[in-house]
């Protein structure tokens, strides 16, 4: 084996070959460790670049996924603008509904209160007729045309309010006398000089009552 020579011909020690090649061989393991290491942080690079694009790309996508086509949008558009109108005319035709009960209501009063008068002088007329009239056949020909009267004011929903024997109620009574006695409790109506008359739960005509205490 031929020793190397040191600089100036000076001859190298075999402690000194052995530490040479030991430093040799160390830093083939440096270099090779360093080159897998390049190589790993290489592929890194190229995985994220490669995620970068997928990301990028994605984003496209999803904006190009995004933008409706105009006809779509003239579409929602349209069924929008129907939905409202359809909203509006159910509105306007309960509104409607509600205007036209509210004046057949009005009317309905109206011609009941006409009625009524009539009602009331079949009734006096029936007061004043005597025992033996009653019989006769005018008076039960009357009597007949009375029934049908109230029947027919009956089926539309009119009816009478309860008074005599009643306590007091000023929606439903109207006052016009006032008597103490003090076998009656207090507010009690004692005499009915008029029928009130209420029409689907609202009062046509007040009864005209008497009340003690």
């Amino acid at each position: 084996m031929k020793v190397p020579e040191k600089e100036n011909n000076e001859a190298i020690q075999p402690e000194e070959v052995e530490t040479a090649n030991i430093n040799d061989g160390e830093q083939d393991i440096v270099d090779e460790f360093t080159e897998a290491e390049s190589e790993v942080e290489e592929e890194a690079d190229e995985k994220a670049e490669k995620g970068k694009e997928s990301t990028e790309k994605a984003k496209k996508f999803g904006k190009k996924e995004k933008k409706k086509d105009p006809k779509d949008i003239l579409i929602d558009e349209l069924i929008d603008k129907n939905r409202r109108q359809m909203a509006e005319f159910d509105n306007f035709r309960k509104r409607t509904e509600k205007e036209k009960s509210v004046m057949y209501e009005i009317g309905a009063k109206d011609i009941i209160e006409k009625i009524l008068p009539i009602v009331d002088n079949f009734e006096r007329g029936f007061d004043a007729i005597s025992d033996e009239e009653k019989s006769s056949p005018f008076t039960e020909g009357m009597e007949k045309v009375f029934k049908q009267l109230t029947k027919a004011l009956e089926d539309a929903g009119v009816k009478t309010i309860e008074a005599v024997g009643q306590p007091f109620d000023p929606n439903f009574h109207n006052a016009v006398m006032h008597i103490e006695d003090e076998e009656l409790g207090e507010n009690v109506v004692t005499d009915e000089f008029q029928k009130g008359y209420i029409y689907r739960e609202s009062v046509v005509r007040h009864s005209m009552v008497k009340v003690a205490n």
